[in-house]
């Protein structure tokens, strides 16, 4: 990548704007009568003005996470055309549409904030998902890029209470803590640190070297909440309900956010297969919940939850993953995403689960869990099934129920599968491991892209359905994902180079960053930080000779690193200073060296024992700290029908995410606002 102010796409269309309104002067020009016409007569009619077009007053806007869409391999508009997203067709055939680019670093937060604010982040401040700013210590992030209070500027949703237009935010990033008035509503959001959020767990028998392999990997963004749980099996006692079992029954017990459910791992007699083949669940060893095989689930089960100390009303669903005869198991255990303590109004929490029963906001969570062992595909499959079912489901009680004027909805399952381990690394011929799946294999796996591709699909005509011609239907997505090849673990690179240092973790003895006695780290997603008197404490910016003479040898560094063949995986580094210009990135949320990586490599923040610079990843797909131009597996799919937008009718080049808010306002009558950086898309108007 080479760094730029200015984008080519940006280039082509100021470059086509200049020459529609030459066109248009001509146009003018050749219509005027010439001088010596005789003045019009009272007799003769003045032709009427042509009328204004048609505008929408609703707005349905639809942004899956992680959907990609480009000209070579996801070709989600050939798709729809040759009827395989047949709701998608229709849009389309509605409306205009195209392929728009993400910003840096092409991941959730940032474009999420660029694509409701029609702002780049250095101006909106969303710089990142994890941030850290000056004053507080580099351990934790000091500023999570999901909360709506990460964001400087107003998003969509504040222009249209402004006009005093009603709001229903469903699963939106940077939307919580809730925004709206008494007039709006908010269900969920997606890590603003608010509400009673629950993360779906995986329970497993533990052992000393998978506790030690997760490490900080088992917590939710590697620093929150747990997401595998690691407990130990007992012999099977006190319990009044009657127990068969050839073997000894093994008890475990579930322990999940206040609340907790027994488990009997059983040797079923009358088989002559030997060892553990059940899970035996039951709320009070009394009466039997649930008895699964591998691969099963159980019924949702209602349970009461704790947070801060308050008990919420919510439901479970247990999946039995693996269990070996030996009684290794592995369990996954899905908690209701929707209940009254993350939801504004909280009733309406209540009124949706109880029309469509409990929700399955999305698959897996980050960092990935279901990607260990072959039976974690069969339920990430079953997982994302019911997340798109869920969504589906939802459409039209919302527009029924609430009628908003506004309607944005998010789903976070497409960026899961994307970027998990079983499909882009086989079936995205860029990929290093493209070749280890047979021609049937690699047919199978575009089958399950294609049924997830088709759950938004539905979606989709859900929303065509219940918003009807006189609204306005957007479609689009934050990035697309391209396949991971390489892990590059940059804190191994600085450790080998005496700069970071590192000692055991207590609880798992896998190595943490000594801040104290390190004078260079990496930092998710693209930042490296660099004080040559060390990282401890509240992180300062560091400057002065020694300084600029440690980064100045941390970019060399970088710039020199090559793997085994020779290939080198940084494209380029930008300093702090020149965030702004280079990458639209304000200088205040970054790094003091901002990498840039080539497709394929992606940075690793963990530490490991071996120091392996250069690592080959479980996961085969990403897009962190990647220059969307110059890849297209991060454009996206922009598509927009409604009054006063033509119909059939392809963008002629790719556009950017700062240019579909003021499009979508301008297309609604709707004067954007003055921060907007983007641009409106003139030609898919109608005049």
């Amino acid at each position: 990548m080479t760094p730029r102010p200015a984008s080519t796409a940006r280039r082509t269309l100021l470059v086509g704007a200049a020459l529609a309104l030459l066109a248009g002067l001509l146009v003018l020009l050749l219509r005027r009568p010439p001088s010596d016409a005789p003045p019009a007569t009272p007799d003769q009619t003045a032709a009427a003005p042509d009328p204004a077009p048609p505008r929408a007053a609703r707005l349905h806007w639809f942004i899956p996470d992680g959907m990609r869409c480009d000209p070579d391999l996801f070709r989600v508009f050939q798709w729809a055309r040759e009827g395989k997203l047949p709701h998608i067709r229709r849009l389309m055939q509605r409306g205009s549409w195209g392929y728009s680019i993400p910003t840096f670093p092409s991941h959730t937060p940032t474009n999420f904030a660029t694509l409701l604010t029609g702002a780049y982040p250095r101006r909106h401040g969303v710089a990142d998902g994890p941030m850290h700013i000056e004053g507080h210590p580099l351990a934790r992030p000091a500023v999570g890029g999901f909360s709506s209070a990460a964001r400087k500027l107003p998003a969509v949703w504040s222009l249209f209470e402004d006009l005093g237009k009603s709001t229903f935010l469903l699963s939106m990033p940077g939307s919580t803590p809730p925004e709206l008035g008494p007039g709006g509503i908010t269900v969920r959001g997606r890590w603003g640190g608010w509400g009673a959020d629950f993360p779906s767990l995986i329970f497993e028998r533990a052992t000393a070297q998978r506790a030690r392999s997760l490490a900080r990997g088992a917590r939710l963004f590697f620093l929150q909440q747990e997401l595998t749980r690691f407990i130990e099996p007992a012999p099977a006692l006190d319990w009044e309900l009657g127990i068969a079992s050839q073997s000894e029954p093994l008890e475990i017990t579930l322990e999940l956010y206040g609340a907790t459910l027994h488990g009997c791992l059983l040797d079923p007699p009358g088989d002559d297969r030997l060892g553990y083949q059940q899970l035996l669940l039951s709320l009070d060893r009394e009466a039997e919940t649930a008895r699964l095989a591998p691969g099963e689930w159980s019924d949702w089960i209602p349970l009461d939850l704790r947070w801060n100390g308050i008990t919420v009303p919510s439901a479970i669903r247990v999946g039995l993953i693996r269990l070996d005869a030996g009684g290794w198991f592995r369990i996954r255990v899905l908690v209701d995403s929707l209940n009254p303590l993350i939801a504004e109004p909280s009733r309406v929490a209540t009124e949706l689960g109880s029309e469509i029963g409990p929700m399955v906001d999305f698959v897996d969570n980050y960092p990935p869990q279901l990607i260990f062992y072959p039976e974690d595909k069969r339920t990430f499959l079953d997982e994302a099934r019911m997340s798109l079912r869920w969504h589906g489901d939802v459409v039209e009680p919302i527009h029924r129920r609430y009628r908003p004027d506004l309607f944005l909805h998010n789903i976070y399952t497409p960026n899961q599968m994307l970027t998990s381990r079983w499909w882009l690394g086989y079936i995205d011929p860029a990929s290093r491991r493209y070749d280890e799946a047979t021609d049937q294999e690699r047919e199978k796996l575009w089958g399950e892209v294609l049924e997830m591709y088709r759950g938004l699909d539905r979606i989709v005509g859900e929303a065509l359905d219940q918003v009807g011609e006189a609204g306005l239907i957007v479609l689009s997505s934050d990035h697309g994902a391209l396949p991971l090849d390489h892990w590059v673990r940059l804190n191994n690179l600085f450790a080998s180079r005496g700069w970071l240092h590192h000692t055991p973790d207590p609880a798992t003895g896998a190595p943490l960053v000594d801040w104290q006695r390190s004078r260079v780290v990496y930092l998710k997603m693209y930042h490296v930080y660099i004080d040559p008197e060390g990282l401890g404490g509240p992180w300062e910016r560091a400057s002065g000779p020694a300084y600029e003479e440690l980064r100045r040898e941390v970019r060399d560094a970088l710039m020199s690193l090559a793997d085994d063949q020779g290939v080198r995986p940084v494209e380029t580094v930008v300093r702090w200073e020149e965030a702004p210009e280079y990458l639209d990135l304000p200088r205040n949320r970054v790094g003091d060296l901002l990498v840039a990586g080539r497709a394929g490599y992606g940075w690793n923040e963990e530490i490991t024992d071996d120091g392996a610079i250069f690592d080959l990843p479980l996961k085969t797909g990403y897009k962190q700290a990647i220059a969307a131009d110059d890849n297209p597996g991060l454009w996206t799919p922009f598509v927009i029908a409604g009054p006063g937008v033509k119909q059939g009718h392809q963008i002629t080049t790719a556009i950017r995410h700062v240019d579909q808010l003021p499009t979508i306002l301008a297309a609604m009558g709707i004067d954007p606002p003055d921060h907007v950086d983007g641009s409106i898309i003139a030609e898919i108007l109608q005049q």
